[in-house]
């Protein structure tokens, strides 16, 4: 989509969250789960606040890296500069310190299955809270479901 139209899709409210990175644009059109289902996003912090302004009732999970130590070797092994590595490292700090402030669902992603187990039962416990308790093959972008989601 190009510029033009994306800003004009923003500025009508279609989008969940978006922002503006090294001159490219990004956004989460708003999603239509089927009755029943959940939608599940990976977002940075600045789209969490977005996503919390819009619907103040949202859960949400903060992922973190088992240790800085951990972060710092992943961050090497794909390549990274030591120069970024330090920045992102910094970064990430931060991103931990507002992320807390915003949720108080943390879990720590040193096991997939088992980050994957805890975000489901977070969200499981959400929904008993709402009252609504679908299966958790109802979650839209299930990570069984061969999307990769």
């Amino acid at each position: 989509m190009d510029r033009e139209t994306f800003e004009a899709r923003r500025a009508a409210g279609g989008f969940l969250e978006s922002a503006e990175f090294f001159g490219h644009l990004y956004g989460t059109p708003i999603p239509d789960p089927p009755p029943g289902k959940d939608v599940v996003l990976e977002i940075d912090l600045q789209g969490a606040r977005q996503v919390i302004q819009s619907n103040p009732d949202v859960l949400l999970v903060l992922l973190l890296p088992p240790s800085v130590e951990q972060q710092t070797e992943r961050l090497r092994g794909r390549g990274d500069e030591e120069e970024e590595v330090v920045r992102r490292i910094a970064k990430g700090i931060e991103e931990e310190r507002l992320g807390r402030s915003l949720t108080r669902h943390v879990v720590v992603n040193s096991d997939r299955d088992q980050a994957v187990a805890q975000v489901a039962g977070i969200l499981e416990g959400h929904r008993k809270q709402r009252g609504d308790l679908p299966t958790g093959a109802d979650l839209v972008g299930d990570p069984d479901d061969g999307r990769g989601g």
